[in-house]
């Protein structure tokens, strides 16, 4: 069995889902497989290459969690409370090339593998949908450790292509098709604190909205215009007024991006359109929630300059990657992200979880 999930990026409504605002994001054509034989006994062999590091376990029990982030445990756990059985062990090996630690989801990624692994080796395989298989990664990565991310990136990487995802009230996923060029990754090689800055920013802005609704129940994080911001000037400070207005604008920055992705039929204009789109959420990003840093600038700037059409910094920040939108000269981009510092990678948008 090989199970391969792609990476994803956020084209709008970073730092956004998990106050329940929707996003949008695309799989992106860098992918990490698990393949995989049973054994004879219980034992779980994963051998990660890629890592020059080899991971065992028995599989005879449920597990309490012996390391922080213990997802290939969680993820087991998970399927059990579900109902799934393993009577057999494992032989696994975990390769890709998605940037490691990016924001590229690549550890979403590979639990939405080992997600549908598991599954379809189980005693008695459900053959769970991409959709259900992304829920179960989330479950197994994020309120199974109590960690503070949304649900963007394993349904993203899990269903594929280009999704707008709504968690509140229910969870409502919508795939769009546009016909869309090539992106440019660009690596800043820089380690990132994902779990810190989600907090900063989460928990930030939670506390905004509970103290603007304590004086104003009428506000709502997802109706409220972006010009009543001025109404909450005497209950915040001048930063939290500024993260405020960001995410009110980030968030009618989303509903532009979805329309225009869903009904463009210009290329040309739509090209040039989604590159304004995603540089404006890059700003805000950027100055109100503190999320680049001054070499993602310098590689920003530098593919700006010789022609891409927008982008943003990609993932939780403070590090990682930024992508740019370049349908029409991506080698030329990729060339001047890597003069300034960065890794490039061209990618396109990729289709989500398959099975062989």
């Amino acid at each position: 069995m090989l199970v391969s999930t792609p990476g994803r990026i956020c084209l709008f409504g970073e730092h956004q889902d998990y106050l329940g605002l929707p996003v949008v994001a695309a799989a992106i054509s860098r992918r990490i497989q698990v393949s995989g034989t049973y054994r004879d006994d219980k034992k779980v062999v994963i051998d990660l290459p890629d890592l020059n590091q080899k991971i065992e376990f028995s599989i005879d029990h449920t597990f309490p969690y012996t390391q922080e982030r213990d997802y290939y445990k969680s993820t087991i756990n998970v399927l059990r409370r579900k109902g799934a059985g393993f009577s057999r062990g494992f032989d696994c090996v975990v390769r890709g090339n998605i940037p490691i630690n990016s924001g590229t989801s690549s550890s979403s990624a590979l639990i939405v593998s080992w997600a549908g692994f598991l599954d379809r080796m189980s005693d008695q395989p459900v053959g769970y949908s991409p959709k259900e298989i992304g829920e179960i990664a989330y479950l197994a990565e994020v309120p199974e450790f109590g960690e503070p991310g949304g649900m963007m990136d394993h349904y993203s990487t899990a269903i594929g292509n280009v999704i707008y995802l709504e968690s509140v009230p229910a969870i409502q996923v919508e795939a769009l098709t546009p016909q869309l060029g090539s992106f440019v990754l660009g690596d800043s090689l820089e380690p990132k604190d994902t779990i810190g800055i989600l907090a900063r920013c989460r928990y930030g802005m939670e506390a905004i909205v509970k103290k603007v609704t304590e004086k104003d129940p009428a506000f709502s994080i997802f109706t409220t215009e972006e010009s009543a911001v001025d109404d909450y000037r005497s209950l915040l400070s001048t930063d939290e007024l500024a993260l405020l207005r960001a995410n009110l604008e980030d968030r009618e920055l989303l509903k532009k991006g979805k329309a225009l992705l869903q009904s463009a039929t210009d290329s040309a204009g739509l090209d040039r359109e989604l590159g304004s789109l995603l540089y404006k959420h890059h700003r805000n990003l950027r100055d109100f929630k503190q999320t680049s840093t001054p070499k993602i600038e310098r590689m920003m700037d530098a593919a700006l300059s010789v022609g891409a059409l927008g982008g943003k910094i990609n993932g939780s920040g403070g590090g990682g990657c930024m992508f740019v939108y370049a349908p029409e000269n991506a080698e030329t981009v990729a060339e001047a992200i890597e003069k300034a510092g960065g890794k490039s990678h061209i990618i396109q948008v990729a289709n989500g979880i398959e099975w062989q």
